[in-house]
């Protein structure tokens, strides 16, 4: 499979290139700098995107929000609405989104990030990632997508290849980055079903 990945460079990001590449798959990372033989993108400018895009067989979106103090929700939605139009205007028809955990529910109509013990500092962020969420369903439905939410913390930790699934609802607290990114390449090559929201914790 040939895999453009955005987001190449970080916690998660990285450790996908690295599962996706032990399993043969080809992968092109973009960042914005292009450090590291990435190649240099930033993820709201559509038409670079797209241009990289062309002749991928799947696109994975590993970006995470501001995380300085700055508004969080516009920049991510930015990213999202242009990496939406740029997988069509390349013709590829797989996304799949690191998306956050916030959102899942632990119980019928009550999200992880409502609860009152929920952290502050991650909040704006977790609200961003719903948010982008909400977009992918409103607008992606000529897609063949997958969101996929870590459990309730991830963490570089070890790749035992073991993992629970679920969708919306939280399977469970922890999950390492390195099994996340097993998960996620699962998902690449075996696509549990139709497009959605997918929950994978240890």
């Amino acid at each position: 499979m040939n895999i453009l990945l955005i987001g190449a460079s970080g916690m998660i990001g990285s450790r996908v290139a690295a599962e996706a590449a032990a399993r043969g798959h080809e992968v092109t990372g973009v960042t914005r700098s292009g450090a590291g033989g990435t190649k240099a993108a930033d993820a709201t400018d559509a038409d670079a995107i797209a241009a990289l895009a062309k002749g991928k067989d799947a696109v994975v979106l590993a970006i995470a929000p501001p995380r300085d103090g700055t508004e969080a929700e516009g920049p991510l939605l930015a990213a999202g609405r242009a990496v939406l139009a740029a997988v069509r205007a390349a013709g590829v028809e797989r996304l799949v989104v690191v998306g956050g955990a916030g959102s899942l529910e632990i119980a019928p109509g009550t999200r992880l990030v409502d609860t009152p013990d929920f952290p502050e500092i991650y909040k704006n962020e977790s609200l961003a990632q719903a948010a982008l969420l909400d977009l992918i369903r409103a607008e992606a439905g000529d897609l063949r997508w997958t969101y996929v939410s870590p459990a309730a913390e991830i963490a570089p930790g070890t790749r035992t290849g073991a993992y629970r699934k679920g969708g919306d609802t939280l399977v469970g607290p922890f999950i390492s980055a390195e099994d996340y990114a097993v998960a996620l390449v699962d998902e690449l090559e075996n696509p549990a079903g139709p497009s959605r929201r997918v929950n994978v914790a240890h």
